[in-house]
């Protein structure tokens, strides 16, 4: 009857005995799994918020592109979609090394998870180089909304070289000024991307920090996944972002 009793606190002890504690253990959660289901609780609340954010946003893009529509298509012709694309198989690329960080961390090979966070910054970087062209490109011909923004693009299309035709209808002259609500939500919409972009990218070199001292090389990996899942959602929102800006009624309108 003693021995089996004893049994159970016996096997308490052995459990805590093999039980690793992590200097991130915070003492104000029972154990490092209570502590990092909270973490990844909380990342997943805050990453609810950003939708709900970037919802918003989408929203009103669809609600103007309805009462704007031709506006809203001759102004999405003119996004470069080579570099859209470009960016689209950049964050992808940069989300698959993500999630080899993310493994590379869980199975302790810290030289590998070292690797991938570099090579997922440098893609971001990359991404982040691809739209200062884009936006440079838009400066130039200037369709920042303001004072300075021109419609005669959308008045007056510029002839293809090859066809010798225009490229696209003329914007009728009612809702020429419309073009700019497009803009104004393209680089509202993109630039918010952008920043959490940047936001990631600075969260990258403060990890690769870390990892390089083997902080993530015991067994606490929470940050990492936790990092992983954020930078999951921004790629997600860019494979929303590219179709419903670069893509829907590429072709011209045909009155």
């Amino acid at each position: 009857m003693d021995s089996a009793i004893a049994n159970p606190q016996a096997e308490h002890d052995a459990a805590e005995h093999d039980h690793v504690f992590v200097p991130q253990h915070r003492h104000h959660f029972e154990t490092e799994e209570q502590q990092r289901e909270a973490g990844s609780f909380g990342m997943w609340l805050f990453l609810l918020t950003e939708i709900m954010f970037f919802g918003g946003m989408f929203f009103a893009y669809l609600l103007y592109r309805n009462w704007y529509y031709d506006a809203f298509v001759a102004a999405s012709n003119t996004l470069n979609i080579g570099m859209g694309a470009a960016n689209t198989a950049i964050l992808i690329t940069s989300g698959f090394f993500m999630a080899l960080g993310v493994w590379a961390a869980e199975v302790r090979r810290r030289k590998l998870l070292v690797w991938m966070l570099v090579f997922t910054t440098v893609f971001g970087c990359a991404f982040l180089g691809v739209k200062y062209f884009e936006y440079k490109e838009k400066f130039e011909l200037h369709h920042i909304p303001g004072a300075s923004f021109d419609v005669s693009q959308f008045a007056n299309p510029p002839i293809d070289k090859k066809t010798h035709q225009p490229v696209g209808n003329p914007v009728p002259q009612d809702q020429l000024q419309h073009t700019q609500i497009f803009f104004f939500l393209y680089f509202a919409m993109t630039g918010m991307h952008a920043l959490h972009m940047i936001i990631g990218i600075g969260i990258l070199f403060w990890l690769l920090q870390r990892s390089q001292r083997g902080d993530f090389s015991a067994g606490y990996v929470a940050p990492i996944e936790n990092f992983g899942l954020y930078w999951h959602f921004v790629d997600i929102v860019w494979l929303f972002l590219f179709p419903l800006l670069y893509l829907i009624n590429r072709h011209p309108l045909a009155h």
